[in-house]
């Protein structure tokens, strides 16, 4: 058996916190209204002076320091994201070059949409398999206030920016992830326009066809890293769902029939952050104490693409 455990967590969110008082002074919305569907009450919003990378280097800085690791020792890097502020140089390579990474560092951005933070977890542990240093660091990250239509209320009021960041260690002896990917291919449910389109780079969602697909997807990708794993629910300590939607979360933890004080989320606080929401969440609960040494986090995230991702991460 081998594998990855995590050593260490960090996370960055912008300093402007948008409440949904402060979204219906914008759009045709209500606290109730929002609410009701999603259980978001506030998301944070990146001001003019912050950046995409400067919420990455926060979050990485806080994450190696945690992990009393230095930047000479990682041998991969992997940024899973859909709105960097550039498609090139990846938002890995700026790390690099800002963290004092080795030259021979793998580093690279990830677009997999919500499920990316746990596509690059699984890749992560592939690559340090054959990587000369063992120890890697992911991250989550997204600016999605820039490429949110702030006309329509179906979407401006799901999002957020946010950043999280994971240190991750692989050896011989470690459990494996347990990875489960999967691809529906879909460009009508959820897409945002490429560079070489007429189209304003606008998230585009079909709400009813996002939800159907995620209230299948996450119960199902839940189990199938269970029966990988050759456990029960009962024997996992906290389950680290994509903050997408309340409503969602809850529909999947009944089917499942898991306890739901072991899938507490933040979505209240901080919307869907995409790619970022896994991480982020990983973070609060490792500094809230509620997920500490030797136990584990069955992580999964579902989205654009349409993608799903789980996976079942320990903590070292």
């Amino acid at each position: 058996m081998n594998g990855i455990k995590l050593l260490s967590t960090g996370s960055a969110l912008p300093r402007q916190c948008l409440t949904n008082e402060d979204m219906a002074r914008r759009v045709d919305t209500s606290d109730e209204w929002i609410v009701s569907r999603t259980g978001i009450r506030s998301r944070h919003h990146c001001t003019g002076e912050e950046t995409h990378t400067g919420l990455c280097l926060a979050a990485a800085r806080q994450a190696l320091e945690r992990s009393g690791i230095s930047p000479e020792q990682i041998g991969v890097c992997i940024v899973a994201t859909l709105s960097a502020d550039s498609l090139t140089p990846a938002t890995a390579c700026v790390l690099q070059r800002e963290l004092g990474f080795p030259e021979d560092t793998v580093c690279f951005d990830l677009n997999a949409a919500c499920s990316g933070f746990v596509y690059a977890l699984h890749t992560a542990q592939c690559l340090l398999a054959a990587a000369p240093r063992k120890l890697g660091l992911v991250l989550g990250a997204e600016v999605l206030s820039r490429i949110t239509d702030f006309t329509d209320r179906s979407t401006c009021v799901l999002f957020g920016d946010g950043a999280g960041a994971a240190v991750v260690e692989w050896r011989e002896d470690y459990p494996s992830l347990h990875a489960v990917l999967g691809c529906r291919g879909n460009q009508e449910a959820l897409y945002v326009p490429g560079v070489n389109t007429a189209s304003p780079s606008f998230i585009h969602m079909d709400g009813q066809a996002v939800f159907r697909f995620a209230v299948e997807a996450l119960p199902r990708c839940t189990r199938q890293v269970l029966e990988q794993a050759g456990l029960t629910a009962d024997q996992v300590d906290r389950f680290v769902f994509h903050q997408a939607n309340q409503r969602i979360i809850d529909f999947a933890v009944k089917k499942l029939g898991v306890d739901p004080a072991k899938c507490t989320g933040n979505i209240a606080r901080t919307g869907n952050t995409s790619a970022a929401s896994v991480p982020i969440l990983l973070d609060e609960l490792v500094c809230a104490g509620q997920l500490r040494s030797g136990q584990k986090a069955l992580c999964v995230g579902f989205g654009g693409g349409l993608t799903w991702a789980g996976a079942l991460l320990e903590l070292a």
